[in-house]
């Protein structure tokens, strides 16, 4: 077994999903994958499945009875792989938003530069997202200085969904439930690691927006993250960091 596990929450996802797993077992790191798939009516869960003969012990797949969110499908994963002693833990878009050639940068910061949790950013040298008309990137990128502002972190990208944790991280976030289900979540997690002390790396990275398959983001996701924060704040007070 690796000690390195990348996760992979899939919803209709199969226009991407085998050209993504085979560049991932490409790479010299030897990453081991989980699938968490929630129930995709296109047939993204068969495809892995089928895949699962060709790389044996390396892919793994979760299955759920439905779409339950993608804070849900992470912490199911992030579960499976503490249980198993993963030492390094991944998060990763299906969608070749996040490109896996840069998964090794983020271990790289993690296992060798002894940072805590690295954060795969778009906006810590500038802008970096391709294809993305220009009303969701500022959108984005005001929605990140508005968390700072509210939180006090500094990081550049705290809506950043490609990332690498030591398990040490996550089994200390997750001893008290996430509230969040929705992109807020990575929010809500950047925000306790950094609460609890632990040293955190944005690498810089290019962000690519989907070419195949349709986008899960919405408004609504968008307004749990901005309103959220606040009550994520707030509650912060009556916490204990430790």
């Amino acid at each position: 077994m690796s000690p390195y596990l990348i996760i992979v929450p899939t919803y209709n996802e199969r226009e991407n999903i085998e050209a993504l797993l085979r560049m991932v077992f490409d790479l010299e790191d030897g990453f081991d994958v989980l699938i968490v798939e929630d129930n995709s009516p296109d047939g993204t869960a068969a495809i892995v499945k089928d895949l699962m003969k060709e790389f044996p012990e390396r892919l793994f797949i979760e299955e759920r009875a439905g779409k339950q969110g993608l804070g849900t499908a992470y912490i199911h994963g992030f579960k499976w792989a503490i249980k198993r002693g993963y030492d390094y833990i991944f998060e990763m878009d299906a969608d070749f938003s996040h490109n896996p050639k840069e998964l090794p940068e983020l271990l790289k910061a993690c296992r060798d530069e002894d940072f805590d949790m690295a954060i795969g950013s778009r906006y810590v040298n500038g802008v970096n997202v391709v294809n993305w008309p220009m009303s969701r990137v500022l959108m984005s990128y005001y929605a990140s200085a508005y968390v700072r502002l509210i939180t006090g972190m500094k990081i550049r990208d705290t809506t950043a969904g490609f990332k690498c944790y030591k398990r040490a991280v996550l089994e200390k976030v997750l001893e008290r439930p996430v509230k969040f289900v929705g992109y807020a979540f990575q929010i809500e997690m950047k925000f306790r690691a950094w609460k609890y002390g632990f040293k955190i790396k944005e690498v810089p990275i290019i962000f690519r927006d989907r070419t195949n398959g349709e986008s899960k983001m919405s408004s609504g996701i968008f307004k749990e993250a901005i309103f959220g924060v606040i009550s994520m704040k707030i509650a912060s007070f009556f916490s204990k960091w430790k």
